[in-house]
């Protein structure tokens, strides 16, 4: 047995010297070699804003919608640059239409009823927001309104936040972030300042290749622009791959392609009032 206590002595020594001498003389040395040579290890980084990301898409999932939206607000305050800040708006700007485009009850929705003489053009002008969005909040299936329905009205100050470089579309509600959209492709002019300062000229319908109007049959499905007050610059609908040009009219000279269904959701929010800031 002494054989046996001097092989496990042995091996605690000669360990224990081996442990320290890596970590004392080699690591450093390597360190050193590393950052000369230019490459620098990266420290694994700890991911400390998890529990929080994943309690708030829990709470989006149980349907607590305005619990979940301050949660991710709150999760954006405190790690603007987290390992999941680009997931957290994605899913915040999922649970933020999720409760503006239905009869989920927020403080910030305002009960009308609908009196004689009442169209859903005059309301949306008299209430500050559009037909489009009284229309989808309250799951209407078409322009008609009946005397005392209640309409649950939302009336945002939805701005736009355009930068070319990262080929995203940010909408804004009063200056806070409300969702985000991807820019498929960009066709601009050659030559354009850093920054622009332009509003919303219009929204367009196209089907069939033919512009219609909205309340008629063709606008239900059609496909959208939304054209600015600004030469060169008009969100439109591209397809992806495979499939025909949506609307059958063939895309602007110049302009920002985004997906369909976004151009779709976005020109049902904004107006002529609109806000549109576009920067490099």
């Amino acid at each position: 047995m002494k054989w046996l206590f001097a092989f496990l002595l042995a091996v605690v020594i000669f360990g224990s010297a081996a442990f320290f001498g890596y970590h004392i003389i080699v690591k450093p040395e390597l360190a050193v070699r590393a950052e000369q040579s230019g490459e620098v290890p990266e420290e694994p980084r700890v991911d400390v804003s998890l529990p929080e990301f994943q309690q708030a898409a829990k709470l989006r999932q149980e349907g607590k919608l305005t619990e979940a939206r301050a949660a991710l607000s709150s999760f954006l305050q405190r790690y603007p640059n987290g390992m999941h800040t680009e997931e957290a708006k994605d899913l915040l700007g999922d649970v933020n239409m999720d409760i503006l485009l239905s009869k989920y009850p927020t403080p910030e929705k305002q009960v009308y009823i609908v009196k004689s003489g009442d169209v859903l053009a005059r309301v949306a002008a008299k209430m500050k927001t559009t037909p489009e969005l009284i229309m989808r909040t309250n799951n209407l299936n078409g322009t008609m309104l009946r005397i005392g329905e209640r309409l649950l009205i939302s009336r945002p100050e939805f701005s736009l936040f355009i930068q070319r470089k990262t080929h995203s579309v940010v909408l804004l509600d009063k200056g806070t972030f409300f969702k985000g959209y991807h820019i498929r492709s960009s066709k601009l002019p050659p030559k354009h300042p850093a920054r622009i300062t332009t509003k919303v000229a219009e929204t367009m319908a196209w089907r069939g290749g033919k512009r219609v109007g909205f309340g008629t049959p063709e606008y239900v499905g059609s496909t959208r622009w939304i054209r600015l007050n600004t030469p060169g610059y008009t969100l439109y609908a591209e397809p992806s791959a495979g499939t025909p040009q949506p609307g059958g009219v063939p895309p602007p000279p110049n302009g920002l392609a985004m997906a369909p269904a976004d151009v779709e959701e976005l020109s049902g929010l904004v107006n002529a009032k609109t806000a549109v800031t576009i920067t490099d």
